[in-house]
């Protein structure tokens, strides 16, 4: 199993200011809504899209980041065949330790939100809702909380949810050209 050296914000922030490059291992639709500054995307894991066409150089440092750290480290070994010698390294704790660390950030509110995020507010909206009137109004509203459960559960199993590709034709979702 490879394993790639961490880097704390501090020292990465260094590091950049140095010449290393930040990338950013996330979904397209995470990094164009808040990055690290000065960071390019190379989505890794998103079977949606291939890996955004940047060159990463030789002989360079260049510093890898996700959101927390759990994907970097999930992606090591692919990580590591990209960048050749010892010149990669990964950001301990990810965007959110960096924002923590008060360290730039760019953020681009106008971007929807993650349909990842988008899939947990309806599916909690929608729950917390029919529990409400199940209470209020009706039992038979209790069955629409089951339903979004049995859902979520098949979504975990399967690996394919409903609600997101629903999500992902919202208009608010197109306005950022991720789909098409």
């Amino acid at each position: 199993m490879v394993t790639l050296p961490y880097l704390s914000p501090v020292d990465a922030r260094q590091r950049q200011a140095d010449g290393a490059l930040m990338v950013d291992i996330r979904q397209t639709a995470e990094f164009l809504r808040e990055r690290i500054s000065q960071s390019q995307l190379y989505s890794l894991g998103d079977q949606a899209n291939e890996p955004l066409g940047i060159t990463l150089p030789v002989n360079k440092t260049v510093i890898f980041y996700c959101l927390s750290g759990a994907r970097c480290e999930r992606y090591a070994q692919q990580i590591a065949t990209l960048v050749p010698g010892q010149h990669a390294f990964l950001l301990e704790g990810g965007l959110n330790a960096w924002k923590k660390a008060g360290l730039p950030v760019d953020v681009d509110r106008t971007q929807p939100l993650p349909v990842m995020r988008q899939v947990q507010i309806a599916a909690g909206g929608l729950t917390l809702i029919s529990v409400v009137l199940g209470y209020t109004l009706h039992p038979a509203f209790f069955s629409v909380a089951g339903f979004i459960g049995a859902g979520l559960v098949f979504a975990g199993i399967s690996g394919f949810c409903g609600m997101a590709r629903l999500l992902m034709h919202m208009p608010w979702n197109k306005r950022s050209g991720l789909n098409g």
